[in-house]
Parts: C-alpha cells; sequence; structure tokens
C-alpha cells in the first residue's frame, strides 16, 4: 500500500488486489458495499494520520476508487469540514467511528458510447495526462480513435473523442489514466457545436500524440 498526501484535503491510495483481498472475501462486494469496507477504510485513515498527517475526525469523506489492468486499485479521498458547502448530500455512516461518515464511488472509467469529451480544469493537467500515457510500451495512440481534439472554452479544456475503437489493446489503461487527471462529460452534438463555435481548437487531431510529441 502507497499514501500519497496531493493537498491538506485530498490523499490517494494504491493498493494492488492481494492488499484488499487480505481485508475482504469478496473484491467485488468491497466496490458494491460500503459497509463490507468499513474496517479497510477505517485502517487505511489511521495508517494515513501516521504517514501523511491526513486528520479526518469530524470531516465528511468522499471515498472515489477505480481499477487498473495491472490489478492495481486507486483510491482518492477528499475531506470536508461538517460546515463546507459542497454538491454531497448523501452519506453512510462508518460503525466504530460516528463521526465520519463516508461516500464510496467508482469511477466509470471507460466511456459506454463511440464519442466523448473529457474536460481538464487546466492545461497542465492535459500536459501531465499526456506524460502519464506517453510511458506505455508500444502506445500506438492514433488508433484509439478516428478523432481525438483538444479544444479550450471558458478557461477549461476539452478533449473530444470520435469514434473510439474498444479493441485498442490499452483502451481501458488510457482512459483510467484519463480519469485521473479530467472528468468525463455528458457528450452532446449542442456541446460539441458550443465548442467549435465559440472554443478555441488548440490541437486540430491527433491531440494525445501531439501533447506528448510537444508537451512532454
Amino acid at each position: 500500500m502507497k499514501i500519497e498526501k496531493l493537498t491538506d484535503n485530498k490523499i490517494r491510495i494504491i493498493m494492488n488486489i492481494q492488499d484488499i483481498e487480505k481485508n475482504t472475501n469478496d473484491i467485488q462486494s468491497f466496490f458494491n458495499n460500503v459497509m463490507d469496507s468499513q474496517s479497510l477504510f477505517l485502517d487505511i485513515l489511521k495508517k494515513a494520520e501516521k504517514e501523511v498527517d491526513f486528520h479526518t475526525e469530524g470531516c465528511k469523506l468522499l471515498i472515489e476508487a477505480f481499477s487498473t489492468l495491472e490489478d492495481v486499485v486507486v483510491f482518492t479521498i477528499t475531506k470536508f469540514s461538517p460546515n463546507e458547502n459542497n454538491t454531497i448530500n448523501t452519506y453512510t455512516s462508518l460503525t466504530n467511528d460516528s463521526k465520519r461518515k463516508v461516500i464510496v464511488k467508482r469511477k466509470a472509467s471507460t466511456p459506454a458510447f463511440e464519442n466523448a469529451i473529457y474536460e481538464f480544469d487546466n492545461f497542465d493537467c492535459f500536459c501531465d495526462f499526456c506524460n502519464s500515457v506517453s510511458k506505455i510500451e508500444n502506445l500506438n495512440i492514433d488508433k484509439l480513435s478516428k478523432k481525438i481534439l483538444l479544444y479550450n472554452y471558458q478557461n477549461k479544456f476539452f478533449l473530444i473523442f470520435k469514434d473510439i475503437n474498444f479493441k485498442h489493446k490499452y483502451v481501458h489503461k488510457i482512459f483510467n489514466i484519463l480519469s485521473e487527471f479530467s472528468k468525463l462529460k455528458s457528450f452532446s452534438a449542442n456541446f460539441e457545436y458550443k465548442l467549435i463555435e465559440h472554443g478555441k481548437i488548440y490541437i486540430k487531431n491527433n491531440a494525445i500524440s501531439k501533447g506528448i510529441q510537444y508537451f512532454v
């Protein structure tokens, strides 16, 4: 298990499947039922307090999780103060610690449709994504999608995929990495038109391979 402190309010935990199976008999129930995961999360939080000084007493927690092709599970834990306004309004109490409340959400890593739009907070996030993807050997990224374009709109960056090739060797791995640096938006022709009409095109095609070529 590896614990990384991202900000004062957020940490990342990287675990392999064996780490999780030590604490639960059924890996699937771990993701599907937060009550089956309480013991493991409490142990993680105690370990995070000691290793990276991440204290969660009296806080609400959002836990996001996804798995990779290498049998690695990545958790991102964000804490909110009790009086902090946020969009989360449903929590599940952890037994043995009534002051901590948590919701576990498994990220959708691979889009369900052929076209997709991902939103980056800034250009650096896009570059960080390109840097991470560039480490995959024999990537052949241009075969991932017929068109991959990058737009700037209202101080955000949007990566558009047209005709995704779900047979690509690394399709799940690439989108798992992408979900760490951006968020999937609902694809619609109207929003795509808004980007074309009012946004600024940064990379017309092969945006990921060009990002790797020029910014990594």
